[in-house]
């Protein structure tokens, strides 16, 4: 029998701090490169209401590509399957901004949580509303899923994104020059920029994702149908081309980010979010994914 899960993640919090590879942090946005690699937090929320988290789990910072599940769990209540026609639902196989993939392809991005498929969602709930309302609803929707207010945009991490964010504004041109855009590609981007700047300590990410664990003891925000969908779509695309790495380590649903974030799922047992900023091969937390593979294996957590 396992030990008590908190002990088992105040281990697993002094075991990454052991091994002095912390992995190469996310230098071409400024300001997430400015941030010291060698941290590390990790929290777990339980179907049953409790929070177990171990190491920096008090610390805000940048969770990036983790808000595309939010983003995509808006606009998939707003458009239903219609959204499907302008986005795929495939593993891309390529870097999470490919332009060459894109191009390929017709305009229509592979999945959503590559960056060309997030302009395309984003673009799909800013339709018909002005970025402020946007990025109001989105908030709401984060603030709410993790029953906490003091959940904010870090408008510097921002204004850093959209100086830098040359590459994406190619992809939302080319997104706009195949009719794949609704709105003008600066009024997206910069709605989608600032919903990548949301930040969270690992506590607030993991309670935020509690509304994909499906469980009956816990508020729900979306169809069991769409929750679904959405952990499906996070095993297969979430890591980006180290996707099937991280499924096959893993095995269980989950979203990386750029700031060193994951946000894992668990099915019907918890939500677990974990932070190190420092970056693998693939742009997804160094730390972060061998304390998931670890933690997975010591409670037998895995969908397989």
């Amino acid at each position: 029998m396992s030990a008590p899960l908190p002990e088992i993640l105040h281990q697993l919090n002094a075991d990454m701090r052991e091994d002095p590879d912390w992995g190469a942090v996310a230098a071409y946005i400024p300001e997430l490169g400015r941030i010291d690699p060698a941290q590390f937090g990790i929290a777990v929320a339980t179907a049953d209401g409790a929070l177990h988290a171990a190491g920096d789990a008090d610390t805000a910072f940048s969770v990036q590509s983790i808000t595309k599940v939010f983003t995509l769990a808006i606009a998939l209540g707003r458009a239903g399957d219609h959204l499907w026609k302008r986005v795929g639902r495939e593993p891309s196989g390529r870097a999470f901004n490919s332009i060459v993939q894109l191009e390929a392809e017709g305009g229509r991005p592979r999945n959503p949580f590559i960056n060309a498929g997030a302009i395309v969602v984003t673009d799909q709930v800013l339709t018909g509303c002005e970025p402020r309302e946007t990025l109001g609803e989105i908030m709401q929707f984060v603030r709410t899923a993790a029953s906490d207010d003091n959940i904010h945009i870090n408008e510097t991490v921002a204004t850093s994104e959209n100086v830098h964010g040359h590459r994406n504004y190619a992809l939302a041109h080319f997104l706009a020059s195949t009719g794949n855009l609704n709105n003008s590609p600066e009024k997206t981007l910069g709605t989608y920029f600032h919903h990548c700047a949301i930040e969270m300590s690992v506590k607030q990410l993991a309670m935020a994702g509690r509304f994909l664990i499906d469980s009956p003891q816990l508020p729900r925000m979306i169809l069991t149908q769409r929750i679904r969908r959405l952990n499906a779509l996070m095993m297969t695309c979430g890591h980006y081309d180290g996707s099937g790495d991280f499924a096959y380590r893993v095995g269980i649903p989950a979203k990386s980010g750029v700031g060193g974030g994951i946000l894992a799922v668990v099915p019907g047992v918890a939500s677990v979010a974990v932070w190190s900023p420092g970056l693998n091969r693939y742009g997804n937390s160094l730390k972060g994914t061998e304390a998931m593979a670890r933690l997975a294996r010591i409670m037998g957590w895995s969908v397989f």
